[in-house]
């Protein structure tokens, strides 16, 4: 590519596609992978296992699963304690228009 990249003499770029093998197309296609970094991805990487973890490390994220857990059950018992004082509240009113109501009322009374 680097070499295609040099050339500028008239048909020089054309008699290196034809000595690879290449068309004008993998040229261009190369390019647009190059342009953005997507070549990069290619480069050596390290391998092998990962490096141990710490205790310290480990420690954090025992302490980060376990309060991503606190975390969740503290959501739920704040859903369960919304739900249950609109229950009550709803309850409560209800129950406070049963009592006032005539019908009650009279029910209740009939036997005096």
């Amino acid at each position: 590519m680097a070499e295609y990249d040099m050339l500028t003499e008239p048909g020089a770029r054309g008699a290196l596609l034809r000595r690879e093998g290449l068309y004008h197309s993998h040229m261009i296609e190369w390019r647009r992978a190059r342009d953005p970094g997507a070549l990069n991805a290619l480069a050596a990487r390290t391998t092998g296992p990962k490096p141990a973890k710490t205790g310290a490390e480990k420690g954090n994220e025992r302490l980060a699963a376990k309060l991503a857990r606190a975390e969740a059950e503290l959501a739920k018992t704040r859903k369960a304690l919304q739900i249950m004082g609109k229950a009550h509240e709803l309850l409560a009113r209800d129950s406070t228009l049963l009592l006032l109501s005539p019908r009650f009322l009279h029910v209740c009374f009939a036997k005096f």
